[in-house]
């Protein structure tokens, strides 16, 4: 019999933790061949741009498959699974969005995380590359939260569980019964 890969999708919002929980079952999956394809990797450069539907202003459009290059982002999915590792895990905001990529998951996992937690993370992570904090909330504001509620939030639907974002809660068992599942296979 050929092997497939289990392939595990990781969604959620903006800064919810879906590639910190990628590479945390990564490593929990050790010693298993286990292959990780972050989303984020796949956005156009230069970047595509959006115009804000309230405000007007020209944002830089991280939050829209349209700012994807899809076709190589679909094609380094196919090779990871032809390369048949033990687990493949792919994580990103549009990774049940993709019907393409969503109806290949043995397993959808929706990371969730308040918005506040979120935004405070996604300020913490963008004013250390350089933006002001007010720059980081406007787009936040005038894109970010709209895309979230238009293209993400409603994929929440499509996930067969769904897991607590704090994961540095040390009350946070939602990895560690993953990963246990997922050994037992």
């Amino acid at each position: 019999m050929d092997k497939k890969p289990y392939i595990i999708g990781f969604a959620g919002g903006t800064c919810s933790g879906k590639s910190t929980a990628a590479e945390k079952l990564r490593a929990a999956l050790a010693p298993k061949e286990v292959r990780v394809i972050n989303m984020d990797t796949y956005f156009m450069k230069p970047p595509a741009t959006t115009i804000a539907p309230i405000t007007g202003i020209e944002y830089v459009e991280h939050n829209h498959p349209n700012g994807m290059r899809l076709d190589e982002l679909y094609a380094a999915f196919e090779e990871a699974i032809k390369a048949k590792p033990d687990f493949l895990i792919i994580d990103g905001l549009f990774a049940f969005h993709l019907e393409k990529i969503r109806n290949r998951l043995d397993l959808k996992v929706f990371v969730d995380l308040k918005s506040d937690e979120r935004l405070v993370r996604r300020i913490r992570r963008f004013t250390q590359k350089g933006q002001t904090f007010d720059e980081v909330v406007n787009r936040y504001l005038d894109t970010v939260r709209y895309r979230h509620d238009e293209l993400v939030e409603p994929t929440r639907w499509h996930a067969d569980i769904v897991l607590n974002g704090l994961f540095d809660n040390p009350g946070n068992k939602g990895l560690a019964v993953l990963s246990s599942y997922l050994k037992s296979l």
